[in-house]
Parts: structure tokens; C-alpha cells; sequence
């Protein structure tokens, strides 16, 4: 695990500027830093040491030296394509993944993206014909950056290692701020917070040379073909993949740890992987403590877990940092506990694993129509799917016109098409709210519709709207939300994160299984479920799923937490972005008993936080000595 960096132009002074530029990532990378500079290229390397602890420095070139790789991941199958190259006549210098990926490279062109099994975002500089090329991992696991800014080409694993190369124009991208109040995190397909910042998508390759940029994609998910078997099978092969998953992920030459919550997906990851080490976080919350939850089931299991309790006040003094390190604004309270459970367990691992990833494979959510626990309703639901699809949509839409009852939204999102209410897994402000906060500077911006409709007719050709609602997120929520906030709240803490019910061959297996089987009258991810309750006490699988609970509605109602918001909604450059009456009302309202206002203040504080932290501090915000509270 590692954080790359690099340029292209032909200006003078490139050592001094890719220095610079790695110093920004050094949270990345702690082991090592490597760099390779010639008149056309730079590359950075910053090198958190997991496999070929002592020979696995980059850059690393090819054997005559013309080619040079910088990789930032892990390569899970690295060992059998190793062999393989080794018979066609490569010679290796290393036992690092990294240079596996370069000579299949140069053994197999860019169809050696359609061999690996693993997180990576690595680029490879041919220095014979002056050309780059660059990829990112089937899901995004791993971060990638991009800007063309003043005859120069950077890319990176982080946006703010851009931050000291003098041909960087740190600009804001209006239009990025109005979407983002409804979706929680940056939903833009490309484009980030800064102007002329882009993302390589999931999935996807670039190659840039003297003709210019070109971005290709090597790998979709296709919930096309289905395999019909009984649900028995099915339990089957989910847990036999997910048990070769996790042994897969498990490749290291230091010791793997596991995060645990008291969710079914961590749960089973632990149950299976029996680490040394568990780690689990909780707040001072009266109502819910994460960490004692899932104490209960290492107790059960008889694993070692270390948990600690976090307060309001350690989470707002935190918050810029965490901020800075996401690169990008995103609401999502889950980062705070995330930032300091990767910080707990950075004390005493260098590898967890985790369970990101099952809820978008395997039909997880809720908001892909389970919103009842009435088993008549759920029954009943599962009836009107079996409708022919004009009549079920047709009924589907006239539920959603009528008057609200018990059930009324379960019914409604069973049967009506996806494209008619499904955004994504978050969504704070309606379109309307956002654009009476704002000021008329930030109106102009895409619409939620013209967001998520690029993916929508992509998965015209699937039958079934859950996997029109598991593409969607598997494109927008799980890259820009899920596996964003993961690897950078780990590695803000030089931590990697694994996570192993995200894999290639998993997906393979997950997109051939009817959605009856995933969510119907009985649960949520069903056959899932099953499976882990394998290795789960007793119904520990049937488990409600809960996140992260962060106890964000009390802490913005008083003390450290209600003072940090109403002086920064106070602050003069808020009135740049936002009717600053308004957004004061919304916390007063809050503090007065009004409900559902703490996830629309919280993702106002966060947006201007953020800005705070990159355009008018402009200053890295320093880390404070974190002394946790452990249970025991």
C-alpha cells in the first residue's frame, strides 16, 4: 500500500517539485519514497512496506530499463501471473506485485487489466514512445486523480499532492457544491471540488502521449446472465468464495488485522479470517455503543479485540484534519469514527481487513425496497414483483401517488422503476432546498436526474430495477462514498485497508444470482446472510444493519459541537456559498426540537469546514495526540 505522484512536461526544476509533491503524501507511505525524473516525466513514490518487505522499492523498471512502473495497492494473484511471465522470458528482480504488473505490461499490452485480482491505480512511463499509461481498479478501491492545468499532465493518489506543483491553478468547482448537498459527498462523474481536477473512473485506463488524453474502460458489471439455482446452492458458493476471498486477502509479510462492528459484513470477515487482532470504536452515546456490540461476538468467538470510546469533543477537534485528508467534502458521519478506529488499530497492525462492499454485491440496503417489518407487507411485495412489468410499474406509480399508509413506501419501491425515486444511498436536500440556500453564484450546476441518468441507461438492458439500483451505486455511492472515505481515513493513519467482500470473482459470482434470492419477504442480502450465519452465533447474521452510528443530533444541540457549527455558519466567507440567515435558522431549529434537520446542518458544516481547511487557512491542520478511553 502506497501513494504514487507524478507529472509530464518538459520544464526544468522537476526533482525539487516531485519532492514537494510526495511530502504531501507522506501519510501514505511512511516506509520509503522513491522518484525517477527525466526531461519529459517525474514520478513519486511514498511505500508503506506489506509484500517483499525488503526488495520491493519503486520505481521499479523493466528489464532494459525503458519502461518504469509506480504502483499504489495490492495485486492478490500476483504469484500465479508471476510464474506465468517468468515462462515467456521475463526476468524479475523483485518478489514485489508491482512488477508483475510491469512486465504483463509489457507481455500482454492493456489486457493485463483483465488478469488482475486486486485493488491498484499504478502508472507506467515507456520511455521509448514518450507515453503514459495509467489505471484504476475494477471498483475504485483505490483512489486516482488527474488535471491537465499549463502544458503539464499530474495525477496522484490524493488531490492535495497537486497542491505545490506551480502549474496547479487551485480553483472551485461551483458546480460541484449544489449536487453535493443532496448526495452527502462529490457525485459529479469527473470532476471534483477543483476546477479541472478529474477522476479516473472505476474500471477505467488512460493513455496520454503527444496526441493527448484518452480514457478507455476495461471492466462493467453485467447482471445479464443469472444462474438458476436453489437457494441452498447458493449459500453454498457464496460462503465457499467468500472464505477464498478472504484467503486471498490475507497475502502479506506482516500481520492482518480486522476491523469489527456489530454488523453482519465485518462479523463475517472476522468469523472466517480469526485474526490476531480485532478493533472496534464506539462513542460516549447512552443509546448505542458500536464497540460493545461488537464485543459481545469476539467474546463469542473468542478473539482478541481492542475497542475504544471516542466523544463529541475529540470528533470536532479531528474534523478539518479529516476533511483534508478525504481530498473532497463528504457528510457522511461515518468518516469520523473510521478516521479514529484506522488510528486505533494503526498502534498495533499495518493490514486489516474489512467488510465494505457486500451491501452494494449482494442487495444490502434498505432503500432497494425493504422499508417494513411486517411480514404480510413484505409477502405481499414479493407477489407484485411476479406482475409483467407494464402492469407492476403501472401499479407501482399509482401507489406512489396515493396518500401515505403502513407499508405505502415498501409497496412503492418493490414495484416502481428504479429511475422514478432511487438516487443513491444518501440524500440530504431535495434539489428545491439547496437551491434556496445558495447563493445565485452556485446555482448553475447538473441535476440530480442528469447525474445518475448516464447509469440508469446503461442498466436499461437488466431486467430487474435492484440491479438497476445496485449498478447506480455500484458506480457512484461505493467509489465517491464507501470506498473513498475507506482508504482515506486508513491511510491517514499509514494504515491499508482490505477489503476482501469486494472482490473481482466475488462480483463474478454476485451479479449471476436472481435478486429473489438477495432481497425478498424474508431479509435484506438473504443468501448472504445465510451463508455468514455459518459462522455467526445464532441469528447474529439477521442482524439490523446500522453503519456507523454517530450521535451527530445531540452533539449539535450543545457544548463543543453546536458552538464549532454556529461559529463557522457566522463566519464571513460562508455568506460566499450560503443564505447565512437560513442556515442558522436550520440549527436553531435543530436545538428547538425540530426533526430531521441534523444530516442537512452536518452537511453544511462539513462542506464549509473543508473549504475552510483549502482555500482560507491553506495550511495543513495539525494532528492532535489522540489518549483513548479502552473498554475492557
Amino acid at each position: 500500500m502506497c501513494g504514487i505522484v507524478g507529472f509530464v512536461n518538459t520544464k526544468e526544476g522537476k526533482e525539487q517539485i516531485i519532492e514537494d509533491m510526495m511530502a504531501r503524501i507522506v501519510h501514505r507511505g511512511p516506509s520509503s519514497a522513491g522518484q525517477f525524473v527525466d526531461d519529459q516525466v517525474a514520478f513519486g513514490f511514498r511505500r508503506l512496506s506489506i509484500i517483499d518487505l525488503a526488495g520491493g522499492s519503486q520505481p521499479i523498471f523493466n528489464e532494459d530499463g525503458n519502461k518504469v512502473i509506480i504502483f499504489n495497492g495490492e495485486i492478490y494473484n500476483f504469484q500465479s501471473l508471476r510464474e506465468k511471465l517468468i515462462a515467456a522470458g521475463h526476468t524479475f528482480t523483485t518478489h514485489a506485485d508491482t512488477e508483475v504488473v510491469l512486465h504483463g505490461y509489457e507481455e500482454w499490452g492493456t489486457e493485463i487489466l483483465q488478469k488482475l485480482r486486486g485493488m491498484f491505480a499504478f502508472a507506467i512511463w515507456d520511455r521509448e514512445k514518450k507515453e503514459l499509461f495509467g489505471a484504476r481498479d475494477h471498483f475504485g478501491i483505490k483512489p486516482y486523480y488527474f488535471a491537465h492545468m499549463n502544458d503539464t499532465f499530474m495525477f496522484g493518489s490524493e488531490i492535495k499532492s497537486f497542491l505545490p506543483h506551480p502549474d496547479f491553478d487551485k480553483v472551485l468547482n461551483k458546480a460541484a457544491l449544489k449536487p453535493y448537498l443532496t448526495f452527502q459527498y462529490s457525485p459529479l462523474n469527473g470532476e471534483t471540488f477543483f476546477k479541472g481536477v478529474h477522476r479516473l473512473q472505476e474500471g477505467h485506463y488512460f493513455i496520454y502521449n503527444d496526441q493527448g488524453l484518452t480514457i478507455r474502460e476495461y471492466w462493467d458489471v453485467d447482471y445479464s446472465k443469472k444462474q438458476q439455482l436453489s437457494r441452498e446452492e447458493w449459500v453454498e458458493k457464496i460462503d465457499q468464495a467468500v472464505q477464498e476471498s478472504i484467503a486471498v486477502h490475507t497475502i502479506s509479510d506482516v500481520e492482518v488485522g480486522s476491523f469489527l462492528s456489530s454488523g453482519v459484513d465485518s462479523s463475517y470477515v472476522a468469523s472466517v479470517l480469526r485474526p490476531s487482532r480485532t478493533f472496534s470504536i464506539g462513542f460516549d452515546d447512552k443509546t448505542y455503543n458500536e464497540a460493545i456490540e461488537a464485543r459481545k461476538l469476539t467474546e463469542q468467538l473468542n478473539l482478541n479485540n481492542t475497542a475504544a470510546v471516542i466523544d463529541g469533543e475529540m470528533s470536532f477537534a479531528a474534523f478539518p484534519l479529516i476533511q483534508y485528508h478525504l481530498d473532497e467534502p463528504d457528510a457522511n458521519p461515518s468518516c469520523v469514527p473510521l478516521y479514529f478506529l484506522a488510528n486505533l488499530a494503526s498502534q498495533q497492525v499495518r493490514v486489516v481487513q474489512s467488510g465494505e462492499g457486500a451491501d452494494e454485491l449482494f442487495a444490502g440496503y434498505a432503500a432497494y425496497g425493504f422499508h417494513t417489518n411486517s411480514k404480510a407487507v413484505r409477502v405481499f411485495a414479493q407477489g407484485l414483483k411476479k406482475l409483467p412489468k407494464s402492469l407492476r410499474v403501472h401499479v407501482g406509480r399509482q401507489i406512489g401517488k396515493m396518500k401515505n399508509f403502513h407499508g405505502r413506501i415498501h409497496l412503492y419501491e418493490s414495484t416502481a422503476p428504479a429511475r422514478d425515486f432511487f438516487i443513491g444511498q444518501a440524500q440530504i436536500f431535495e434539489e428545491a432546498e439547496a437551491s434556496a440556500l445558495l447563493t445565485n453564484a452556485y446555482q448553475e450546476a447538473p441535476s440530480v436526474a442528469e447525474i445518475v441518468a448516464p447509469f440508469y441507461d446503461k442498466a436499461e438492458g437488466f431486467k430487474d430495477e435492484v440491479n438497476k439500483m445496485q449498478y447506480l451505486d455500484v458506480h457512484q455511492w461505493m467509489p465517491k462514498d464507501i470506498l473513498l472515505k475507506a482508504d482515506k481515513m486508513s491511510m491517514a493513519s499509514s494504515l491499508e485497508l482490505r477489503v476482501p467482500l469486494l472482490d473481482i470473482e466475488l462480483m463474478n459470482l454476485a451479479q449471476t444470482i436472481p435478486t429473489k434470492y438477495l432481497i425478498n419477504q424474508n431479509n435484506t442480502k438473504d443468501v448472504f446472510r445465510q451463508a455468514a450465519n455459518r459462522h455467526l452465533p445464532n441469528e447474529w447474521a439477521n442482524r439490523e444493519k446500522l453503519g456507523f452510528p454517530v450521535p451527530i443530533k445531540a452533539w449539535l444541540k450543545e457544548g463543543t459541537g453546536y458552538l464549532a457549527v454556529k461559529t463557522i455558519f457566522e463566519a464571513d466567507f460562508a455568506a460566499e456559498f450560503f443564505d447565512q440567515a437560513a442556515i442558522l435558522q436550520l440549527l436553531e431549529g435543530h436545538r428547538n426540537g425540530q426533526v430531521n434537520l441534523q444530516r442537512k446542518i452536518w452537511t453544511i458544516f462539513t462542506f464549509l469546514t473543508w473549504y475552510k481547511v483549502f482555500f482560507v487557512d491553506q495550511e495543513i491542520p495539525q494532528a492532535r495526540s489522540i489518549h483513548y478511553e479502552t473498554i475492557a
